[in-house]
């Protein structure tokens, strides 16, 4: 392989401290960002979530004489204050484009308040329930106060979908005329465009896929660390997966403290992420198991040392050809991969910079603790056996007449 640096020698693990204390402090960092908003009064959520996770209302349009492109329709969306709206092309007719624009501001905070509100009425049930004797009146309270509340989560999701069709109507209009809702939009002269179908989505799917992604990832550490204890040791396996919960949420930290918005492909992002961050620490590991063979003398703080640095050059060509690609993703991928792009191109630094400061000093700082409780282990057992044949010693001593 192309060597571009043959002799670097870095002391790695003298310098694991300092290391370790920045992604404290981004950890902590994040953490504070999180809290603060929730906490503060009238703040924001800790995270900026799309439409797939917060609900929102689904809105299609046909064009007349070709579509405006992804980022023109964007542009005007933004015009008229809806900066978070994804836009994609249908998949079954051409002329046609789904604009998902999120919950309005009002609707956010009637949807919070409701969620809070289902959540009493579930426990206040649960209550009534765990009791004896409940009377037919309030049975019948209850399904007149399920009855309401449907009809009023009705009328906020129709208010929702009809001020959303306002703005994305006021955007649209920017681009020509809209065609009536009773003619057809070939039919209707010089009308550009013509809203063919609105919907209002709820954040139910992003929770069950949130909680799908979220277990995919447990998953998927999981079997790493089964992985790499079956082939090296598990004290190898705690260090890569340690580093891969750190690479994970160093990048949801900066999510939070820049308010990026978190959609599905952030969920995709973050997943390559699992996968990306423990290939660095694999080949360190397989070559501090080789050093380990060839070098009996040397103490595994030097033995890691060495490991490191020999295949620095091989993780700097890879990762930074990576890097590279990422960073064009960010500067040129467009609003459409922004999020993934900025999960990757955090992640890809974090993953490299945890190989060195987290995965391989927590192994090896695992393994030399392990390593002296065997020795102080062996020393008591030596004692022992010491004391015992010394007792045995005395007992068959002759007597002396």
């Amino acid at each position: 392989m192309f060597d571009l640096f043959s002799n670097i020698n870095v002391d790695w693990m003298g310098i694991r401290r300092p290391l370790i204390a920045v992604s404290i402090a981004l950890l902590l960092a994040g953490l504070i960002s999180a809290v603060g908003r929730q906490l503060t009064p009238g703040g924001t959520d800790a995270f900026n979530l799309g439409v797939d996770f917060q609900g929102g209302t689904v809105i299609t349009a046909k064009f007349k004489g070709g579509n405006p492109t992804d980022d023109e329709i964007r542009s005007a969306l933004q015009g008229v204050g809806l900066n978070e709206s994804v836009i994609q092309a249908s998949l079954d007719k051409t002329d046609e484009v789904l604009i998902k624009i999120p919950l309005l501001e009002g609707e956010k905070a009637k949807a919070s308040e409701k969620s809070a509100a289902d959540e009493a009425s579930k426990a206040e049930e649960k209550a009534e329930g765990d009791s004896d004797g409940k009377s037919d009146e309030k049975t019948e309270a209850n399904a007149n106060s399920n009855t309401a509340e449907e009809a009023e989560s009705e009328a906020e999701d129709s208010n929702q979908v009809s001020q959303g069709r306002s703005l994305v109507k006021k955007a649209l209009d920017t681009f020509g005329k809209e065609a009536p809702p009773s003619v057809a939009l070939a039919d209707a002269g010089d009308a550009k465009y013509k809203i063919v179908g609105t919907d209002s989505v709820g954040p139910v799917a992003g929770e069950k896929l949130r909680n799908q992604a979220v277990l995919a990832t447990v998953l998927g550490m999981v079997g790493i660390l089964l992985f790499i204890a079956f082939r090296y040791d598990w004290t190898y396996a705690a260090g890569a997966v340690i580093a891969v919960f750190h690479d994970v949420l160093i990048t949801l930290a900066c999510f939070t403290m820049f308010q990026w918005e978190i959609s599905l492909t952030v969920l995709a992002a973050l997943l390559t992420l699992v996968g990306f961050s423990v290939n660095d620490s694999i080949v360190i590991f397989d070559r501090i198991r080789e050093n380990l063979t060839l070098d009996r003398k040397s103490s595994i703080y030097e033995i890691t040392n060495n490991s490191i640095n020999q295949t620095m050059s091989r993780t700097i060509v890879t990762n930074g050809l990576v890097f590279l690609a990422v960073l064009a993703l960010v500067l040129f991928g467009g609003e459409v991969l922004r999020g993934f792009s900025l999960a990757l191109f955090v992640g890809a630094i974090t993953g490299t910079y945890s190989t060195v400061a987290i995965a391989s000093p927590i192994a090896i700082w695992w393994q030399s603790k392990l390593g002296e409780a065997k020795m102080k282990q062996a020393a008591v057992e030596k004692e022992q056996k010491l004391a015992s044949a010394a007792r045995r010693s005395v007992t068959r001593r002759p007597v002396s007449k």
